[in-house]
């Protein structure tokens, strides 16, 4: 065998070899898109309520709801937005831009809402019957202070005029 067949030789098994690794490696990005299908990752939109602008991240459709908050207000905090929030992905819920006024259950995946937009704002407190009531007493004291005595000085305007 000349110098020339064997060269020819060797050229071919790097080509296929170049070939094998190809072939490798479309198989293995089958793989890939098998494992990303499975875990699919989704850019989402969080309008927090008081806030200047959108937040923009990218969630896996498994995620729950409360660590969709919960990354929302790290990124919320993280960007030095105002005003402050906290930390407490408790006191938040998210609505779907989309859909109806019930807010996501914490518990559920974010994929399984089928929207991309959300958003999020503070738990409003609903303050028990007392506060109520004694804040009714206190500010009936106060105006009814104020205008006996707001009427007391406009009669005594006009009656000296």
């Amino acid at each position: 065998m000349s110098t020339k067949a064997v060269n020819i030789k060797m050229k071919r098994t790097i080509s296929e070899k170049m070939m094998m690794r190809k072939q490798r490696k479309k198989k293995g990005s089958s793989d890939e898109d098998q494992m990303n299908a499975k875990n699919m990752r989704f850019l989402v939109t969080v309008n927090v309520l008081g806030s200047a602008g959108p937040l923009r991240f990218l969630v896996n459709e498994h995620d729950l709801v409360g660590g969709v908050i919960d990354a929302s207000l790290k990124r919320y905090a993280h960007e030095g937005r105002l005003p402050a929030l906290g930390s407490a992905s408790g006191n938040f819920l998210l609505y779907s831009a989309n859909a109806g006024a019930d807010a996501l259950n914490a518990t559920d995946t974010i994929g399984s809402s089928g929207g991309r937009a959300f958003i999020m704002c503070k738990k409003v407190a609903k303050p028990s019957m007392t506060e109520a009531r004694s804040e009714m007493i206190s500010r009936k004291g106060v105006n009814g202070k104020w205008k006996a005595w707001l009427n007391k000085s406009l009669t005594l305007k006009i009656l000296s005029h």
